[in-house]
């Protein structure tokens, strides 16, 4: 059965950064429009953030806290274990495609739900931006394929591989990480925006070129985005700044962020949603109020 929106922001696109485990801050506010029964038109997200977007997507509010908490407690989600068994640093396998049993993935009511979904990823062999969008979504499998893809960070993960072909996290394509360009291609111009970064950072420029080029010598182009990416990361995060300052945005930005991306500590995990939930609450009232306006 459709449950009737109560806030419906349909003219609204809805945008997730990713940040591996630091999206257990970013969790909470996935709940949120999920129980507030927020109807957007448009959601994306890359990364990390491809998790928020297709939790949404489903209406998913527990496996959105589970993925960033207690789920990362397995054993087999990360770690040296892991890593020295060639599965990397963070299991992308067992992940994105091994989790059926422990947090399946409500795909009937994906298909029933109306908003476009947006994901990305990258060809690791060309450099190019793959797009993913809801008629590419159809089976639990496209959606593994996806969302692993779109999450696939170099160094920390092994390469998921379709069709013979290599793919890295949609981080490194045109978007910088941040949808916001594909979300006004889309016709929107207000836009949720939903950041794992505070307010004041900036991406830093890539120190380490001449060692990824070694390590990463059979994909050069990977290289060559990651070298790429603060650039095109921090235009994205101004844009989103004007775009805010003009009122056409919403950002959320993190105030308390207490762990990096690569973190499995269940327990700080659990403490990092805490603060995310806490600065949700506050935040809530104008939130709300800017997913209500209407003509502007």
């Amino acid at each position: 059965m459709t449950v009737e929106p109560e806030i419906d922001a349909r003219d609204v696109a809805v945008i997730f950064e990713g940040g591996g485990t630091r999206n257990s801050y970013t969790a909470p506010v996935v709940e949120k429009l999920i129980a507030e029964h927020v109807q957007f038109g448009w959601v994306g997200g890359i990364s990390a953030g491809a998790s928020h977007a297709l939790n949404f997507a489903s209406r998913d509010a527990y496996r959105s806290e589970k993925s960033f908490t207690d789920f990362v407690g397995n054993p087999e989600f990360g770690g040296w274990r892991t890593m020295v068994r060639g599965k990397g640093l963070l299991n992308g396998e067992f992940i994105y495609e091994g989790y059926a049993d422990q947090l399946p993935f409500d795909m009937e009511t994906f298909l029933r739900t109306e908003e476009e979904v947006h994901l990305e990823a990258v060809r690791a062999d060309t450099g190019e931006t793959v797009t993913y969008n809801r008629e590419d979504m159809q089976t639990i499998e496209q959606i593994n394929i996806a969302a692993r893809t779109s999450s696939t960070l170099p160094l920390v993960m092994k390469m998921r591989e379709v069709d013979g072909v290599p793919y890295v996290d949609g981080a490194l394509g045109t978007s910088g990480g941040i949808l916001i360009q594909a979300a006004k291609d889309a016709g929107y111009s207000r836009f949720l925006v939903v950041l794992t970064r505070p307010r004041d950072y900036i991406k830093p420029p890539e120190k380490r070129q001449r060692a990824l080029r070694r390590i990463l010598r059979k994909t050069p182009n990977v290289v060559d985005a990651m070298v790429a990416r603060p650039g095109i990361y921090n235009a994205a995060r101004a844009e989103v700044k004007r775009l805010e300052a003009a009122g056409d945005a919403y950002v959320f930005y993190p105030e308390h962020m207490g762990v990096e991306s690569t973190e499995l500590n269940v327990d700080k995990l659990k403490a990092n949603y805490a603060a995310g939930q806490e600065q949700l609450a506050r935040e809530w009232p104008a939130m709300r109020e800017f997913l209500t306006q209407r003509d502007r």
